[in-house]
């Protein structure tokens, strides 16, 4: 199972888009060298405010770039980077993954995965209408969310675009993807 980097972004300040680079550098344990999330605690504001000394689940956000198509069929069109991922990826179900699945991001990073993230209203911010896109409740009240994934810097590395991603499951019983 793999795919490919389709694009790599990231943000020394606090800004929900990210801009796009030609590579980023993943710190062990830290997240995206520069990224204004990156560090072992907390860095988010909503989890800052809630307790500053939370770990980090949440270094390292990426995203599938199928998204960005299945949005542009509603008329949404967003890119690489706006919606404040640190990795875009084509290839891999992101969303399908268990918790723990670790992915290798080119010849030297690996980054596990933690979690889903969780949308806010920034989305909305950014395209009125998006958030309703990206989080909802199917017809039987299930919540998906399809913003993305997160994850911590278990092996750092530079990434960049058109870089392998390798996936390696964890040991099974798989545990779903829950918020993070």
């Amino acid at each position: 199972m793999g795919g490919r980097v389709t694009a790599v972004s990231s943000n020394g300040e606090y800004s929900f888009t990210k801009p796009n680079r030609d590579s980023i550098t993943l710190l062990a344990g830290l997240g995206v060298e520069g990224d204004a999330h990156a560090g072992v605690t907390v860095k988010h504001r909503s989890r800052v405010a809630q307790d500053p000394t939370q770990p980090n689940l949440r270094q390292v956000h990426l995203m599938h770039e199928e998204l960005f198509t299945e949005v542009a069929e509603e008329g949404f069109t967003v890119r690489p980077g706006q919606l404040g991922e640190n990795v875009t990826t084509a290839g891999v179900d992101l969303l399908g993954l268990p918790t723990g699945t670790l992915l290798h991001l080119g010849d030297e990073a690996v980054v596990e995965v933690t979690g889903l993230r969780n949308p806010c209203a920034q989305i909305d911010r950014f395209q009125d209408g998006l958030l309703k896109q990206v989080v909802f409740r199917t017809e039987d009240g299930t919540l998906v969310r399809k913003a993305g994934i997160m994850g911590i810097v278990r092996e750092g590395g530079a990434v960049r675009p058109g870089d392998t991603v390798r996936v390696v499951l964890p040991e099974e019983p798989h545990k779903p993807l829950e918020r993070v």
